[in-house]
């Protein structure tokens, strides 16, 4: 393993879950694993699972509509709809699941993910906050912690051979 940050907390008296990671790689490629559809959906789910973007317009009001599909082809929709954005510095976004038809299921949570870069290396933290703690529990017993943990490790994959291009 690496020496790069990786920390996952949650704080239920916050309905709040932080997360910091460290890639190798430089802010503006990371940024753009965040913010393009081509490069997410390379990452944005855990495997066996892929990402499918149906639509996705990244500027302040706009949206990403995408799914995680299993291997099966079983389709798990959700809608990110951007609330700001200051580019390679931070972006935050309503997450919901929602059905097929972009029917969204509410409450939502609140991400709040931000950039910076030092000696080459790029950290990304991310506040995910959800208006119950119920919701927050879901997240919790649906494996989002292990999911996610996995996805970042996927994001590092890829960053390292998008680098090497």
């Amino acid at each position: 393993m690496n020496d790069l940050l990786f920390d996952f907390t949650l704080d239920k008296s916050k309905k709040t879950a932080f997360i910091n990671r460290e890639f190798d790689a430089e802010l503006s490629l990371v940024w753009d694993a965040f913010t393009k559809k081509e490069i997410l959906d390379q990452w944005w789910a855990p495997k066996p699972w892929s990402s499918k973007t149906k639509a996705m317009n990244f500027e302040p009001g706009g949206r990403r509509f995408y799914a995680m599909v299993s291997p099966e082809g079983m389709e798990r929709w959700s809608i990110q709809k951007y609330t700001s954005i200051s580019p390679k510095t931070n972006f935050k976004f309503l997450n919901a699941f929602a059905d097929e038809n972009e029917n969204p299921d509410l409450p939502g949570s609140d991400w709040d993910i931000s950039f910076s870069e030092e000696k080459g290396k790029t950290k990304v933290s991310v506040a995910i906050y959800n208006e119950s703690l119920e919701r927050m529990e879901k997240m919790i017993e649906m494996g989002f912690k292990e999911g996610f943990t996995m996805t970042m490790n996927y994001l590092e994959e890829l960053l390292t051979t998008l680098s090497k291009r």
